[in-house]
């Protein structure tokens, strides 16, 4: 199975935090499946941490690609295809950041592993 890690899920994932669901823990934790990390993941931490909003297990610049793509993630960049499927999107939910994630599940046939209730709106494949 190929996931694409919400924030929260990438987040918890790394604290080992009981709120992240057994399902997807066992997914992400699976050799046999490939997780990916969105570019729009490390902008979104990157904001909300800046302002505040997001504490991270390590710093930033730690986090972003390097223990990422240490902890065997790939990293998933945004492209033009995800964009133009992002504003084909009904409008279920405003939020920008979950709006590309969706489109990217989409364009590129992942399974999304995310806590949101809004994700299916859109008909894209969820775990939890």
């Amino acid at each position: 199975m190929n996931l694409l890690l919400d924030t929260h899920a990438l987040i918890w994932f790394l604290e080992d935090d009981p709120r992240l669901g057994r399902q997807a823990r066992a997914a992400i934790a699976d050799a046999g499946n490939r997780s990916f990390v969105s570019d729009a993941t490390a902008w979104e931490a990157g904001i909300k941490h800046a302002l505040g909003k997001l504490r991270l297990p390590v710093p930033y610049e730690e986090l972003f690609p390097g223990r990422v793509v240490a902890l065997g993630f790939d990293v998933l960049p945004i492209r033009h295809g995800h964009l133009h499927q992002m504003v084909k999107l009904p409008p279920h939910h405003r939020d920008p950041f979950d709006r590309l994630l969706i489109a990217q599940a989409l364009v590129e046939g992942l399974t999304l592993v995310s806590l949101d209730e809004h994700f299916s709106a859109y008909g894209v494949p969820l775990l939890w």
